[in-house]
């Protein structure tokens, strides 16, 4: 699925009270999606069944927080991560996602799930946001995107060990 890049710059917004819910293998690729998720992002069930999850990334979600997520549940480890998204028309919402493993009957973990919620705004505002701009000018200082990526991934964990607290305990505290 050939996927638009250009963004629009206008923020869309969920209810409260609903939930985005996707579910992926092992590699990404999306195995379901509820109305919500439909609904937000603007595509169908059908559009989005067998693509890769990253057809909704938005090239203003910093790059080493992503890698810090699939490091973590590809740990086996949940996470709870702020995220901002990509709508099919370019759009962009933001969410505060909680991304598990999923396990089979026998025990091993054979995919991912992702339930997100509206994430409080005072948060995003006067947090996440500096925060994400910050490593995404970190990422993009590097003429090789791993290069910038792995630059970032030691700007957040610089910041994670003055707080000592892994990422997970510095979102709670966000909230807190």
């Amino acid at each position: 699925m050939a996927r638009e890049t250009s963004l629009s710059g206008k923020e869309v917004y969920f209810n409260e009270n609903e939930l985005i819910v996707s579910k992926t293998d092992l590699k990404g690729t999306l195995t379901y999606v509820n109305d919500v998720f439909c609904s937000i992002a603007g595509y169908t069930e059908i559009e989005c069944l067998g693509q890769p999850h990253s057809m909704i990334r938005n090239a203003n979600m910093p790059r080493s927080i992503f890698d810090l997520l699939w490091k973590t549940i590809q740990g086996g480890n949940e996470i709870f991560a702020y995220v901002v998204n990509r709508c099919k028309n370019g759009d962009h919402y933001w969410v505060l996602a909680h991304v598990t493993p999923s396990y089979s009957s026998r025990g091993s973990v054979n995919g991912y799930h992702s339930s997100r919620r509206v994430p409080d705004r005072n948060i995003l505002n006067n947090t996440v946001i500096p925060l994400y701009k910050s490593l995404l000018a970190e990422e993009k200082k590097h003429a090789n995107r791993k290069d910038g990526m792995q630059a970032a991934n030691r700007l957040i964990s610089d910041i994670l060990s003055r707080e000592n607290v892994k990422y997970d305990e510095y979102v709670a505290r966000l909230a807190a």
